[in-house]
């Protein structure tokens, strides 16, 4: 690592430890026969341990300086993409999977919600995740209603499953160590999990949330652009707050207001 200099635009902070990287592979459940998704490998530490079990480990890096550090993992079963993977259409990246895949990776901080929001609207062969990210960023993705980490990150990982907290992992195990301490939460996603369109649930969620002060009936009436009046009149109790609610009461909310209004047209 003395020949490269660590760019803070990127978020890089690199896990060394091999007993950990070990560990995050079996967090994931890697076996034999498995597909990978690691997004931002660094300089391959994870990457190598992914390969040493799982068939095939397809890699998106944006930092193309870390090409020499990755070309002498020399690992057969690794394809490296060297493109931001943000920018990147879904279906593109899927492209390079023959069926279902897992994602693995250790998340610079600043991307963490867009990759998980891109990854559980858009993806349709992904089946599971199991991502480094700050402790605090873990902590709201295994919220449960009331608490005060509880919100939209929360709800929307709860539509596909139940995230789980799996390992904590002190901020001296990276170099250079970042300013906060980062955990390992495990997702494993079910798109049967409720009979409604995710797209759905996600704009009826986010506008719940969009003012936690504000009570449902007031987020809605804005962010739908209808009276008080009309939401009231669907027989429902929308006094409460969004961080009350649990992910089906979303959901059942969500059929109510798709039955009534054009919850699509709130997208645009």
């Amino acid at each position: 690592m003395k020949d490269f200099v660590f760019k803070k635009k990127f978020g890089q902070n690199f896990l060394t430890d091999t007993n950990l990287l070990k560990g995050i592979c079996n967090d994931a459940g890697i076996m034999p026969g498995d597909q990978v998704l690691e997004i931002g490998p660094g300089m391959g530490a994870l990457t190598k341990q992914l390969c040493a079990v799982a068939n095939k480990v397809v890699a998106y890096e944006i930092d193309e300086q870390l090409k020499p550090f990755l070309f002498e993992l020399n690992c057969p079963n690794l394809t490296v993409i060297y493109k931001d993977i943000l920018k990147t259409d879904m279906a593109e990246v899927e492209s390079f999977f023959e069926g279902d895949y897992k994602l693995v990776a250790n998340l610079p901080y600043y991307i963490t919600s867009p990759i998980l929001f891109k990854f559980l609207t858009q993806s349709k062969k992904l089946t599971s995740l199991t991502i480094m990210v700050q402790k605090e960023v873990g902590q709201r993705m295994a919220a449960k209603p009331g608490s005060k980490n509880y919100g939209l990150l929360s709800v929307s990982c709860n539509f596909f499953g139940d995230a789980k907290i799996l390992r904590n992992v002190s901020r001296k195990m990276f170099s250079p160590p970042p300013e906060v301490d980062s955990c390992i939460v495990g997702l494993k996603i079910d798109r049967g999990r409720f009979d409604v369109s995710a797209q759905d649930f996600f704009v009826v969620s986010k506008m719940c949330f969009k003012s936690r002060r504000k009570t449902i009936l007031n987020n809605l009436a804005e962010g739908l652009g209808v009276s008080k009046q009309k939401l009231e009149s669907l027989g429902i109790d929308l006094t409460r707050r969004a961080e009350e609610l649990d992910t089906s009461e979303f959901v059942a909310l969500t059929k109510l207001l798709k039955a009534n209004f054009n919850v699509a047209e709130t997208n645009r």
